[in-house]
């Protein structure tokens, strides 16, 4: 009997025991069950994509952000991607619960074998609650919180989106979140065009991503690649063949990263202020895709032009020497030379290159070497004589490698449709790596006489035609200096007389200039030049203006002279066409600008898929002054554009005092572009570095490509514009036909009977009492 009563107080103790663990599990998972999320919110996952930036006809251009995501979609993963991470990872993905209790004893044992928890027991759908909901940390309360997360997550999720989730999520090295990226960035092409070798090097990242991935430790990678490999084989998705065929692939892992189809660095840039400005830190995270104005085409060709424009205009002027030397002991050591010449910038035309000890030059990028002989000096470095250990710039030319150096001047082009405002190219410099500044919006230059069209125009609206004539003599108007006068002077020095405006503008006189601001005034030609975009607070108060002494960045001017090129009608540069949300969703698009004759004010709203740009000078102004400047390049300052061959091409050449600052605006119906040259720190550009040698050669090379495939298309003639013989010296009407003849374009309510035009010559300089005089 006491064997028995033993025998029952060891059951009831059991029962106890048992009945106590049993409550002490339903108190710890209720208390674990409370700080369970919500699984339901993984149907809802966005997971963080990179900022994208497109050109127009949809190449990249840029990508911002901190992961590299390329998703995948769940339905449609490769067969051989899914077998290489069940190998991988989890084999049994397909038959477990969310948890594999062989996987949880295995690494039991492990722990009580070696006192030591083991990497791995984790199923995929533990993964996935762990990448998801919860930290790295190595505890059993983590451990159980991803156990009950796996399970729930397996009762709301099929297995095809589990493991979606999983290879989409999973980082992967080298800022690669996802496998779509992965493949992208270890091989440069999609996961779908890889092999199985590869998909099995990619599987057996997750482990070490960082530590043990193929750039890293390519050898450790190999050794898991083969691992993963043996797993296909012996769980029977690879045949004997393909596993052997898949050992002996070599491979060919590489760092792939970013590789933009359009170089437009200062673009993208822009891009990605105006929408961080617009979206905050989300728009790094939340797969942006901006579609910007950018011709691909037409970009491609205005970095050509204007690198092309700054490095001859820098061999015009000499080789200023080495851009550094090698010590002899360095180049005895092919390692520590080629890292002394990867330190130096490079840019897509110049290549560093060092002179060896045997006369040749060794080239920084292909390690190949360039016999002196085959290098290019002509006149820019005749009294150079290289040493060993010289560094070099070479330029690939095509009659072979030229020498060369990274110029110290800078430059911008920007390029736009007219009629709209949308940006079709910019460059902001020579290189975007060397200087982020981008002068095509940010340098705030004087334009010289590329200004001057804007007092024309002040004088059109003044009562002047094209056929007035100023006197272009001397002049003085008194100012508070030593001297007590400013006396303008023309380029040239030289003074040409009685000169109507056509001709003035096309030779670009600036006495001619000076005196007709002067007759118009200079308050009134100020408040006319603000119809243009201009910032009043950068438009001196006194007649210098007339030589173009305001501040105007490159678009600015480009956004005035398109008043003109497009009829008369303000139009504000824009450079975003529409932005999508990840979903390939419009949230945002540019509105469309709609020329607008009359009420402008009134219409204007802040919203819409319209905005209205206002008529601001008369139609007919506008065709007398793209007349005027098409004369600059028929036989005035422009005349070497002459050479495109296109009738229906119109601009003007702007130099600034000691030729500071160089500069060209030429424009059609279709398409109008600005370039500078100078330097940042304004200085001369030398001797006769004009608009037209400096600015105007980078125009027509990109003009004579950016217009190539596009038809003449020259401005229609305004209704209220009657042509009218006049002589070509006093500008008055003549019934005459000879050759001291022309015809004049005219308003039709300034059709002259007799020309008298108020052109004062004052003689005597006289103090105008609305010019400010400096």
């Amino acid at each position: 009997m006491p064997l028995l009563r033993v025998l029952r107080a060891l059951a009831s103790a059991g029962i106890n025991l048992a009945f106590a663990a049993l409550l002490a599990g339903v108190i710890v998972y209720l208390a674990l069950d409370r700080q369970l999320p919500a699984v339901e919110q993984l149907a809802h996952t966005q997971l963080a994509q990179p900022l994208q930036i497109y050109s127009k006809d949809r190449r990249t251009i840029a990508e911002f952000g901190d992961q590299r995501r390329i998703p995948l979609a769940d339905d449609a993963l490769p067969a051989s991607l899914v077998q290489a991470i069940l190998a991988a990872e989890d084999d049994r993905f397909f038959e477990h619960p969310g948890f594999d209790t062989r996987s949880i004893l295995r690494a039991a044992w492990e722990l009580i074998r070696t006192g030591k928890a083991r990497q791995g027991g984790s199923t995929i759908t533990q993964q996935v609650a762990r990448n998801f909901f919860l930290s790295r940390e190595k505890t059993f309360l983590r451990k159980g919180l991803e156990i009950m997360l796996a399970v729930r997550i397996e009762q709301h999720f099929s297995k095809d989106q589990i493991l979606g989730l999983y290879v989409n999520k999973i980082f992967l090295g080298h800022r690669a979140y996802g496998f779509g990226a992965a493949a992208q960035i270890y091989y440069g092409r999609p996961i779908a065009q890889l092999t199985v070798s590869e998909i099995a090097m990619l599987a057996g990242l997750p482990k070490a991503p960082s530590r043990d991935n193929p750039l890293v430790n390519p050898k450790r990678a190999l050794e898991r690649r083969d691992y993963i490999l043996g797993r296909m084989y012996s769980l029977g998705y690879l045949s004997a063949d393909d596993y052997q065929h898949a050992l002996e692939q070599a491979d060919s892992a590489g760092h792939y990263g970013f590789d933009p189809d359009v170089d437009a660095p200062y673009v993208a840039e822009m891009a990605r202020a105006w929408m961080v400005g617009r979206y905050g830190d989300a728009a790094y995270t939340d797969g942006y895709r901006v579609i910007t104005t950018v011709d691909s085409q037409q970009q491609q060709v205005a970095n050509r032009a204007l690198r092309t424009g700054l490095l001859n205009y820098d061999r015009r002027h000499g080789f200023r020497g080495p851009a550094a030397r090698i010590p002899a002991a360095v180049l005895a050591d092919p390692t520590q030379l080629q890292k002394n010449l990867r330190a130096l910038p490079a840019t897509n035309e110049l290549t560093p290159a060092v002179r060896l000890t045997t006369g040749d030059f060794w080239l920084a990028t292909s390690q190949a070497t360039v016999p002196a002989a085959e290098i290019a000096r002509d006149t820019f470095a005749r009294g150079w004589q290289p040493a060993d250990g010289d560094v070099v710039y070479l330029r690939q030319s095509p009659s072979g490698w030229q020498l060369a150096q990274l110029p110290q001047v800078e430059g911008a082009l920007v390029a736009l449709y007219p009629d709209s405002g949308a940006i079709t190219a910019l460059v902001g410099g020579y290189d975007f790596g060397r200087s982020r500044f981008n002068r095509a919006v940010q340098a705030q230059r004087q334009p010289g006489s590329n200004f001057k069209p804007f007092i024309y125009a002040a004088a059109l609206a003044a009562g002047y035609t094209a056929a007035s004539v100023i006197n272009d003599a001397p002049v003085a108007f008194p100012v508070d200096t030593p001297d007590g006068y400013w006396r303008p002077e023309n380029y040239t020095g030289r003074f040409y007389g009685p000169t109507r405006l056509r001709e003035a503008l096309a030779q670009s006189r600036n006495l001619v200039s000076v005196r007709l601001m002067h007759a118009v005034g200079v308050g009134f030609t100020r408040r006319y030049c603000l119809r243009f975009g201009f910032d009043a607070a950068r438009l001196p108060r006194n007649l210098s203006l007339a030589l173009g002494t305001a501040s105007v960045t490159p678009l600015e001017l480009a956004a005035a002279y398109a008043v003109i090129a497009n009829g008369g009608y303000r139009v504000s540069p824009y450079f975003i066409e529409q932005v999508l949300d990840r979903n390939d969703q419009i949230v945002w698009q540019a509105p469309r600008p709609v020329p607008c004759d009359a009420g402008c004010e009134m219409e204007q709203t802040t919203g819409g898929d319209t905005v209205p740009a206002p008529r601001v000078i008369p139609a007919s102004d506008a065709y007398i002054l793209n007349s005027m400047l098409s004369d600059a390049i028929d036989h005035g300052t422009a005349v070497r554009a002459k050479s495109l061959g296109r009738p229906d091409l119109a601009g003007k050449t702007g130099t600034t005092n000691e030729e500071r600052d160089a500069w060209f605006t030429g424009f059609n119906r279709r398409l109008l572009a600005t370039a500078w040259v100078g330097f940042d720190q304004p200085r001369s550009l030398g001797k006769g570095e004009t608009g037209s040698r400096a600015a105007l050669p980078v125009w027509m090379d990109f003009m004579a490509s950016a217009l190539a495939d596009l038809p003449v298309s020259p401005m229609p003639v305004p209704s209220d514009l009657v042509s009218v013989r006049i002589d070509r010296y006093t500008g008055q009407p003549s019934s005459d036909s000879g050759p001291d003849t022309l015809f004049e374009w005219f308003s039709a309510d300034r059709v002259p009977s007799a020309m008298r035009v108020p052109t004062p010559d004052p003689v005597t300089p006289t103090r105008n009492p609305e010019t400010v005089l400096f």
